[in-house]
């Protein structure tokens, strides 16, 4: 009896892990999103005012809370809480240290704010990435030196200064020979180019100036 040479394809049942994966691949999306993504700029830790804030919360309630057991176990109260007490009980609010020390607290508050809600890490320049879970970013003075390279290349520049801003980049160039109109827009064009290289997620606006420097 000869056997059939199409044998049945043998059927594996699927395992758990299986059943996971599966459920785990639907989620992806089916195609990436073309072209990089703009990156924001990296959260700073805080780590110095952070700790500040905490060893001064931290010293004040230990402080506070060993007298408050120390009345607790029947000892008189210290004498810095009576004479704050009596202060804060007898001042009145247009006392010109109360509203000094109201004006100091309001001003600390506000500056926690601020660094609650502001990224922080200005000298860092994010640049673009092609997902958004992937972080790259620029030292500003490095940033700051590629474009000073460049307008040195360019003919008649002798000299030259770049700054980095929040939103834009000033550019101070000196010009030993060509007219200022000819140098200004060449020194435009390589800073623009160089500024495409960087692949910056924000690209600044260029504030370019120019003036004779015949000696």
């Amino acid at each position: 009896m000869e056997r059939d040479s199409d044998a049945p394809a043998q059927t594996r049942t699927p395992t758990a892990t299986d059943e996971v994966t599966s459920r785990t691949a639907a989620l992806l999306p089916e195609k990436p999103p073309p072209g990089p993504r703009p990156a924001g700029r990296p959260w700073s830790a805080r780590r110095i005012p952070a700790a500040i804030t905490a060893l001064v919360i931290g010293a004040v309630a230990g402080v506070l809370l060993f007298d408050v057991i120390r009345v607790r176990a029947g000892s008189p109260a210290a004498s810095w809480r009576g004479r704050l007490a009596d202060e804060l009980a007898t001042r009145p609010l247009d006392d010109t240290l109360v509203q000094i020390g109201a004006g100091v607290i309001a001003a600390l508050g506000l500056w926690l704010i601020i660094l609650a809600l502001s990224p922080g890490l200005r000298r860092q320049l994010p640049l673009q990435t092609p997902g958004t879970r992937m972080y790259a970013v620029l030292d500003r003075t490095a940033a700051e030196l590629h474009l000073r390279d460049a307008a040195m290349h360019v003919p008649g520049v002798s000299a030259a200064k770049v700054k980095f801003f929040q939103h834009r980049v000033a550019v101070h160039a000196d010009v030993r020979f060509r007219t200022p109109a000819d140098v200004k827009a060449d020194l435009q064009a390589a800073l623009e180019e160089q500024l495409d290289r960087l692949a910056l997620a924000r690209p600044p606006r260029l504030d370019v100036r120019v003036r004779p420097r015949r000696k």
